[in-house]
């Protein structure tokens, strides 16, 4: 069945969408065709929210693409005006948390090692080998502890090796961590956590800001490709999972539509605005 015969129902009041492999490309493009599509929706009066793990300072890319919407980063941790380079509202994780997280998690991945997201920088153990931020932190410390003086927006745990792929890691960390704090993944090959205050996510912060709208689950819409998506694909009564996206998307989505270098978001994003209001 074509993914769009699946699109029935009223135009959505609202869109969350992840960003990096749903409607960004890994090597950082953003097609026309999904620039047209978000920009006629937010036209038609539709809220538009870039829902991701990102921190902030990944955020100036989106503002050269779109001049509307906002961000929700840090995997729901942060309600940010990216136009405006603004924080609006936040959901940290506690220095208690974070410590007790990582005890925790050397215990049951005993070659984990951590870096951390706090006011806005991010710092990281010696033995973490960044991937994006390179530079950001070129010294490093020993051990994190060291550096978890604040509440933070994420902690991220890796396995340099990939002795744990991050399927592996979750389902470890989620059974330590129940209570303590939020785990998931954005990839699926790169052994690596982002850890969250308990309770924080994609799904239940975009739950928050559409009720602010007096929107509900049947006026939203979203788009996900990873772990880190599922709580908002399962949130929202309409959401699509990207084809090329983590094999467990389905169990969480509703729909699925193509992969993101075939613009599988800006066909649904068409379609939906054909819709009755």
């Amino acid at each position: 069945m074509s993914v769009l015969k699946t699109i029935t129902g009223r135009r959505p009041k609202l869109i969350g969408t992840d960003l990096d492999g749903t409607i960004v490309a890994n090597y950082g493009f953003i097609s026309e065709r999904t620039k047209i599509a978000f920009t006629a929706a937010n036209a038609a009066g539709i809220h538009i929210y870039f829902v991701t793990g990102r921190p902030i300072r990944w955020m100036a890319e989106i503002k050269e693409n779109f001049n509307f919407g906002l961000g929700i980063c840090g995997n729901g941790a942060m309600l940010y005006d990216f136009l405006n380079e603004k924080i609006l509202e936040q959901w940290l994780f506690s220095v208690e948390a974070q410590l007790e997280t990582v005890k925790r998690l050397r215990t049951v991945i005993p070659p984990v090692t951590f870096a951390v997201e706090v006011n806005q920088q991010f710092h990281r153990e010696k033995k973490y080998v960044p991937r994006w931020d390179i530079g950001a932190d070129n010294v490093g410390v020993d051990q994190i502890e060291e550096v978890i003086t604040a509440p933070a927006l994420k902690i991220l745990a890796r396995c340099q090796n990939s002795e744990f792929s991050s399927d592996e890691m979750l389902v470890l960390a989620n059974k330590e961590l129940t209570g303590i704090a939020t785990v998931t993944h954005s990839n699926s090959t790169d052994s690596l956590l982002e850890i969250s205050a308990d309770g924080v996510s994609k799904g239940a912060t975009l739950a928050k800001v559409a009720s602010r709208h007096g929107l509900t689950a049947d006026d939203c819409v979203t788009f996900g490709d990873n772990p880190n998506d599922f709580s908002m694909l399962t949130w929202s009564s309409r959401s699509w999972a990207m084809a090329d996206g983590h094999p467990d998307l389905m169990k969480y989505a509703k729909f699925q539509t193509d992969p993101h270098q075939e613009d599988g978001v800006a066909k649904v994003v068409e379609r939906l605005l054909e819709l009755p209001e």
